[in-house]
């Protein structure tokens, strides 16, 4: 869960340090060209109307963290797959975690297997519809991060400043307690120890909300200015997406305050074998019930 709350976090903060730099259009524009990925639709089949960002419609964001390397043959299987509702009327996120190894069908590859082989078969399109069927909900966006990216975006804001709340080690990287400053590798590890935390998971992500919101501080102020090379090659060199920058200044402006207010959903179910292949077989009343809550915070008809 770490790394899913890490891929949420950093991709709001990406857009909203874009967003936020728009008074630079031209560095910002030429960033935004090079990472977008258009898919082969306007809006969503599921969708009776259009969204408007303006106005401050709910809409559904896919996260995907992909393993793209250049010795594979095909488009890469997503490590991480997150879907989010956003609401700015509620200033809230529903965020659905999507098991890896989920038996479901392939859109448009006439097939059942993994939903993390869709990004594989057929790139964003695929996995975007997979996941939409799959869900039953309009999916309007998708963003696929590289976590390295999280180092290299601390480092070009040069660090973070945090106030850790008690002393520990982490992959031999030093934290004391009290006012510290760290850069991006220290604070990939600040922001990912949870064996040591007394909280658990939930001191985990009050690190993790604490350093993103240092990013967004950082990132959106007049005087990062000087660093802003450095973010836009960042983010051009780890993400991709089919939101433009239009639409990203637009969820700055009215949909930042949803980041404050994240409730977490799990697809409950169980891992069982077929032809020998390990597979997690959803328990398909809770899946709907979870699809009603979803179009419900959309504000979708059912």
């Amino acid at each position: 869960m770490g790394k899913k709350i890490l891929l949420i976090t950093l991709t709001f903060a990406v857009v909203l340090v874009v967003g936020a730099g728009g008074y630079v259009w031209q560095a910002v524009n030429a960033t935004i060209g090079s990472i977008q990925e258009n898919i082969d639709r306007n809006q969503s089949e599921k969708r009776q109307e259009a969204i408007d960002l303006e106005e401050g419609d709910p809409v559904s964001i896919l996260l995907m963290g992909v393993d793209e390397l250049e010795t594979r043959d095909d488009l890469g299987r997503t490590d991480t797959m997150l879907l989010l509702t956003v609401n700015p009327k509620e200033e809230s996120i529903n965020m659905v975690s999507l098991p890896r190894d989920t038996l479901t069908e392939i859109r448009g590859q006439r097939t059942e297997d993994k939903i993390s082989h869709a990004h594989a078969m057929g790139g964003s399109e695929t996995a975007l519809y997979t996941v939409e069927h799959f869900l039953d909900i309009p999916v309007d966006y998708f963003v696929k991060v590289n976590m390295e990216s999280f180092v290299g975006l601390v480092d070009a804001i040069d660090g973070v400043e945090v106030d850790n709340e008690f002393e520990f080690i982490f992959h031999e990287m030093h934290y004391p307690e009290g006012k510290i400053k760290l850069d991006g590798e220290e604070a990939l590890g600040y922001a990912r120890m949870r064996k040591d935390d007394p909280k658990g998971d939930f001191g985990r992500q009050m690190r993790q909300r604490e350093v993103i919101e240092e990013i967004i501080d950082k990132g959106a102020s007049f005087s990062s200015i000087t660093n802003l090379t450095d973010i836009l090659e960042v983010v051009e060199d780890n993400v991709q997406t089919n939101l433009s920058l239009d639409e990203m200044w637009d969820i700055q402006s009215n949909y930042k305050n949803t980041i404050n207010d994240v409730e977490q959903h799990e697809i409950k179910g169980e891992d069982r074998k077929m032809d020998g292949i390990s597979y997690f077989f959803t328990d398909e009343d809770e899946l709907e019930s979870l699809s009603d809550e979803l179009k419900q915070h959309l504000e979708v008809e059912e």
